[in-house]
């Protein structure tokens, strides 16, 4: 690749890349125990009536065959949640870009970032990474609004990892013990970042004030990468996961596998206290994966659009949702069985999991009534084992709820003209 093309390349995806953005930001309350934050995407929204539990606050079941029957062991340490709204946003893109925003500008208090990298701009002292995002399958369509969900500044891209051998090496280092071809790498990444901030900060001399500073951005993700380029800390009494397999991971086929394999390496970076804010992003919104392991025979989003008189397209998706609830299970799961060194009890405890989409009904494309499922245990901030119903309630009110609940003090998170305040009953 020409220097020029590599460097016009990094705005698209490199700058923001998710396991190379490190320490800094706040320090946090001495008084609260060291909480986590993980942010899980599924997209293309949902059926309402396959989705929503049944029964009251406290005695909520999932109805057998329906979408969330899955995570029927994991009850106690949920928080169901209908009837939030993204305000004034429908449709893939729009909602994509408002999920985890709030639609938060530079002005705001949020500063236009998304939730998860706001929490981490706050918390990430004393981390190795500030943050780390894990994919699957989200680089086939390249980086724009469809298939991101993180933002470190307004209209920056955070790029997920989605090659679980490149984020296991980035965090535990050679594959293999190939410490040699690791050290060659590392300063081929290096040398690369040199040529790129040589090439910026000569383009910041001839742009006006609005692109230099969007260039400020970048040169600051290059300083941010930079500090990723070290060698990989190896941690007492934590158990390093599995090298993960070489397979094609934007292969249909390879998606459940590489699944697998991210949330191993997310479980183990925040067991190893890596980190403090993680995500894995599933596909992307208008997500082209077949699930032929759930027996599918046409593209997840495809079956999102299929109306209630299509009783067999219908069925397909329901089968596809209750994959994604099998996952999520499974991260909770692994969250469960691993001892947190910090705090002692499990890493579930004091874990809080926010499993959110993009769109509330995925027929009328709309973003009214979207579902999020929330997840943790005994010190996760918010109380567990509950089915909580809203009306038009906005979802920046949970996006606030979800910065308070990590000990970050914020009165409104992403544009206050559209919502303030935190999501009644969640604490």
């Amino acid at each position: 690749m020409r220097r020029r093309d590599f460097t016009a390349s990094l705005g698209l995806s490199l700058l923001a890349s998710p396991l190379l953005r490190l320490l800094g930001g706040e320090a946090h309350a001495a008084t609260l125990r060291k909480r986590r934050l993980i942010v899980v995407f599924t997209p293309n929204g949902t059926v309402h009536k396959h989705w929503r539990p049944t029964g009251g606050e406290k005695d909520f079941a999932f109805p057998a065959g329906s979408m969330l029957e899955p995570l029927n062991p994991y009850r106690s340490n949920l928080l169901v949640c209908e009837g939030l709204d993204f305000v004034d946003v429908d449709n893939h893109d729009a909602g994509m870009a408002n999920m985890l925003t709030g639609g938060g500008t530079a002005r705001d208090a949020s500063g236009g970032l998304s939730v998860d990298q706001y929490v981490a701009s706050k918390l990430g002292e004393g981390s190795r990474f500030k943050s780390l995002e894990f994919g699957v399958q989200t680089s086939l369509w390249g980086a724009a609004k469809s298939t991101r969900m993180s933002y470190s500044a307004p209209g920056i891209f955070v790029s997920p990892e989605d090659v679980p051998r490149n984020a296991y090496q980035r965090l535990f280092g050679a594959l293999g013990g190939d410490t040699a071809a690791a050290d060659k790498q590392t300063r081929r990444r290096k040398s690369m970042l040199d040529m790129a901030r040589t090439d910026l900060n000569d383009l910041a001399t001839r742009v006006g004030a609005e692109e230099k500073q969007r260039l400020e951005q970048h040169l600051e993700a290059l300083r941010q990468t930079e500090k990723g380029l070290v060698t990989p800390i190896s941690v007492d009494g934590c158990a390093l996961p599995e090298v993960p397999l070489a397979v094609n991971a934007q292969a249909n086929e390879q998606f459940p596998a590489v699944g697998r394999m991210q949330m191993d390496l997310m479980v183990s970076a925040l067991a190893c206290g890596m980190t403090r804010v993680a995500s894995l992003q599933w596909s992307h919104t208008v997500a082209p994966q077949v699930f032929t392991w759930a027996g599918s025979s046409e593209a997840h989003h495809e079956l999102s659009h299929k109306d209630d008189a299509n009783t067999a397209g219908i069925a397909d998706f329901v089968r596809c949702e209750r994959w994604f609830a099998e996952q999520f299970a499974y991260l909770l799961r692994a969250l469960k069985a691993r001892p947190d060194l910090e705090n002692g009890g499990t890493l579930l405890d004091s874990t809080l999991v926010v499993w959110a989409k993009e769109l509330g009904d995925s027929r009328l494309h709309n973003c009214r009534s979207v579902p999020f499922v929330l997840a943790g245990g005994t010190d996760s901030g918010f109380r567990f084992g509950r089915y909580l119903r809203y009306t038009n309630a906005s979802h920046q009110k949970l996006l606030t709820s979800v910065c308070q609940a990590m000990g970050v003090s914020i009165e409104a998170f992403g544009d206050p003209s559209r919502s303030t305040g935190t999501l009644d009953g969640l604490v």
